[in-house]
């Protein structure tokens, strides 16, 4: 089995991939070992897998960031762009978010759902922890944002009638129903990017130009945490310390002043 992974990568495979080989033989030994068809699961005695290397983050600077928006500006899908930058959700809880869960007249959203890929369909499920099912205070530009997506998107179920099928949904394909990852990217997320001029980027790297903009603005990490649903705020400081600004000065200057 090592052998078989080593040959994996030096074939080109990716660790991740051999990751996801190793787990998948490793529950079917498992399963084995369960109806005593073979005595002991080798896979987890002593056979490793290569660890997928993190992938590394791409935030935008603030000027990319409103380029980006400026860019959208009159796109179907231009406040789903804008929350994601100003609130940090994730792509899954923005494409699960109900217009049930949207309070307006607060600046508020109750991240409740999460759009998830299960068995080749899009899925409302639960959120991916008990800390990311929060509330999210909306800034006044998203929250109009908001305001102006619901009157098109109501003009739209008006002109399509009984061909609008309504889930409640607030980001929605033309028709009504879930918006496919895949699809949000190929067809939208691209395209955008490229008329911006931006390099290419992943969803999930607007949530980190979330972070990495309040951080560098000395905004609390225990604040950005609450805001992002990071389990602790360890994870916070774990993926962001090397954002905060000057924080190795603030240390020791902090260590001379206690001790001059």
């Amino acid at each position: 089995m090592q052998d078989f992974y080593r040959d994996r990568l030096d074939n080109g495979f990716s660790p991740a991939t051999v990751q996801k080989i190793y787990v998948i033989l490793h529950k079917a030994l498992s399963q084995a070992v369960s109806w005593s068809l073979v005595p002991r699961n080798a896979g987890e005695e002593a056979v490793r897998a290569p660890r997928p290397a993190p992938k590394e983050m791409r935030p935008l600077s603030p000027d990319e960031a409103r380029r980006l928006l400026e860019t959208a500006e009159g796109d179907r899908l231009e406040a789903l762009y804008l929350l994601a930058i100003h609130t940090g959700m994730r792509q899954g809880e923005l494409l699960g978010l109900k217009w049930e869960n949207v309070d307006l007249a607060a600046n508020a959203i109750r991240v409740h759902h999460t759009l998830l890929r299960t068995k080749g369909r899009v899925v409302l499920g639960e959120p991916k922890t008990k800390k990311s099912r929060r509330t999210v205070h909306l800034t006044g530009t998203a929250s109009r944002a908001l305001e102006e997506h619901l009157e098109r998107q109501l003009k739209v179920m008006e002109r399509l009638g009984d061909l609008y099928r309504d889930q409640g949904l607030v980001f929605t394909t033309e028709v009504g129903t879930p918006i496919n990852p895949s699809n949000l990217r190929k067809r939208s997320f691209a395209p955008l990017l490229q008329k911006a001029s931006l390099p290419r980027l992943r969803f999930h790297d607007l949530r980190h130009t979330c972070a990495t903009l309040l951080l560098s603005k000395n905004i609390h990490p225990k604040y950005v945490q609450e805001l992002l649903g990071h389990a602790t705020v360890s994870i916070t400081l774990d993926t962001y310390s090397h954002v905060l600004p000057g924080m190795g000065n603030q240390v020791a200057e902090a260590m001379e002043d206690v001790l001059s």
